[in-house]
């Protein structure tokens, strides 16, 4: 009798083992991922067909060769495997979003309606107040001191408005007038005025009708343009004019100009006929305060024709340059 070897069973439990591997891997491979069915452990055909264990790499017990693994991924059917019925997309789901419409006319208009009038000041009183001029003006005849001043009551169309100046020379008043004026506003930036000027100095006293314009046909530049017809069928006209230029939002300079003409001779009272006489000044003034503000200047004063022959005959200078100085004041 034969002694039974004690390694013949465990050779035998060994070469199951490998079977039953070789058919896993084999029902692995023939799985359709397209169906995604589990694999029949065990059955028949994975049992009959034999499997190259060294093409998968088990070399030893418990160690891959992954130059065979990735042999192997790159030979699966990816296509067989069914991703074409997969929704890749359903995990982000795409919204569509409506444009902004254009704007159009009726839109604006929409939003911007067009703006009613001054409803709350048209039928309000208000009033304005301007010490244009109180300066002190120094020539080789001495010092004189003048004004210019102006200034309205009344609503945003009908207005009463006033005019004066004048100059004292050594402590008399050489040159004094006051205008009462209605004005009527005849667009944005012009007003029709009439009324009555009176002329105090010299004398002798002398009234006159008044009619003219006065505005601003260019941002900053202020005109007066004015006809008066006096007593005794005289007759006068007036142009001035005067300009704003921002140095700096407090520094201005100012010029501005004055013209006076006269129908005709009045030796009384110093004027002739034709151009008579003109005024020239440049002021350069700082506002403290909007409504305050001092400044220093020059104005030249020549006069024209019959007037500057009735100066000369009475000893006068006909062109003369003053320095000035003085303050501005409105409220």
């Amino acid at each position: 009798m034969m002694a039974r070897h004690p390694g013949v069973p465990l050779i035998a439990l060994a070469a199951s083992l490998s079977a039953l591997t070789s058919g896993f891997v084999l029902a692995a491979e023939a799985t359709d991922h397209s169906a995604h069915q589990a694999p029949v452990i065990g059955s028949a055909s994975a049992a009959a067909e034999p499997k190259d264990h060294a093409a998968m790499g088990h070399g030893s017990p418990g160690q891959m060769n992954p130059a065979a693994v990735q042999g192997q991924m790159d030979g699966m059917d990816h296509e067989a495997m069914g991703h074409s019925q997969m929704n890749h997309g359903s995990a982000q789901t795409a919204t569509s979003r409506t444009p902004i419409p254009v704007l159009t006319d009726a839109d604006r208009l929409a939003a911007f309606p067009p703006l009613p009038g001054h409803k709350v000041h048209d039928s309000g009183i208000n009033g304005f107040f301007l010490l244009d001029q109180f300066e002190y003006q120094h020539a080789d005849e001495g010092s004189t001191l003048a004004w210019d001043a102006s200034g309205w009551i009344g609503g945003d169309i009908n207005r009463l408005w006033f005019r004066s100046e004048g100059e004292r020379t050594e402590g008399v008043t050489e040159d004094a007038e006051l205008q009462l004026l209605y004005g009527r506003s005849i667009g944005p930036w012009w007003d029709l005025v009439a009324g009555v000027r009176h002329d105090f100095q010299p004398e002798p006293a002398q009234t006159w009708g008044a009619l003219g314009v006065q505005g601003m046909p260019l941002y900053a530049l202020e005109v007066e343009a004015t006809a008066f017809v006096g007593e005794n069928g005289q007759s006068a006209a007036r142009l001035e004019g005067e300009y704003d230029i921002l140095l700096t939002n407090r520094l201005i300079l100012q010029p501005s100009a004055e013209v006076n003409f006269y129908g005709k001779n009045d030796p009384e009272r110093g004027v002739g006929s034709g151009l008579a006489n003109t005024e020239l000044s440049l002021r350069l003034r700082y506002e403290l305060v909007r409504q305050f503000a001092p400044y220093i200047g020059v104005s030249w004063n020549r006069t024209y024709g019959n007037t500057a022959d009735i100066v000369r005959d009475e000893g006068g200078d006909v062109d003369e340059a003053r320095l000035v100085a003085g303050i501005r004041i409105w409220f």
